[in-house]
């Protein structure tokens, strides 16, 4: 349960009503399946406390999901791995079942935490892999070396298109802030954990 209550339907004006008719099938439409836990949009009802930022973070949402230049494994992959990182639960249930339904199998979604030592990942995968850990890091440690090495499997407009996507996972902060939980659209199969580094997190496998 999260830290704060949501917006409940009744206390929300039209815009946000509008938000909440569509966002459990626009859940649907990317993850295969309904959760298990709630209507699956608990992120969108707290966001919704502010609905200005609500709907400006929705267009930016929408603009960098529209970028067609790097293919949908990576960029799943690269969203599933920045949101371990963060520690978000709500994220890596949804980003697990995504990139499942996207077609990853188990066993890459249970070697994606040791991506770098894993043959289930080709060597671009594992450059934009290593591009994510370092631009998910606080600071950000993308060398020059990195860089180049990265910059020598993805063009111009690919880098900002994964650079912007991972602009677009920080905010999966919001949610690890406000301890918003996973709602089950991995429930009874593989999901990653989350990075939880002071906590005695279960290592992966069925949830």
């Amino acid at each position: 349960m999260a830290r704060i209550e949501g917006v409940s339907k009744a206390q929300a004006g039209p815009v946000v009503k509008l938000v909440y008719r569509f966002g459990p099938g626009m859940m649907k439409k990317m993850t295969g399946r309904d959760p298990r836990t709630g209507n699956g949009i608990e992120p969108i009802e707290i966001w919704a406390h502010q609905p200005r930022m609500l709907v400006g973070m929705g267009r930016f949402n929408q603009a960098v999901r529209k970028g067609k230049s790097v293919d949908e494994r990576i960029r799943n992959l690269v969203e599933l791995k920045g949101a371990q990182m963060i520690g978000c639960e709500y994220c890596v249930d949804l980003g697990s079942q995504i990139c499942r339904n996207s077609g990853l199998t188990d066993a890459e979604l249970l070697a994606l935490p040791r991506y770098q030592s894993s043959d289930l990942f080709t060597d671009r995968e594992k450059a934009a892999l290593d591009y994510t850990v370092a631009v998910m890091r606080t600071p950000v440690e993308v060398t020059d070396e990195l860089f180049a090495r990265v910059h020598s499997y993805f063009d111009d407009r690919q880098l900002v298109e994964i650079t912007a996507l991972l602009t677009l996972v920080n905010l999966d902060r919001f949610n690890a802030a406000f301890g918003i939980g996973a709602a089950g659209f991995s429930d009874g199969m593989v999901c990653v954990p989350p990075d939880r580094p002071h906590s005695s997190a279960a290592p992966a496998g069925p949830r």
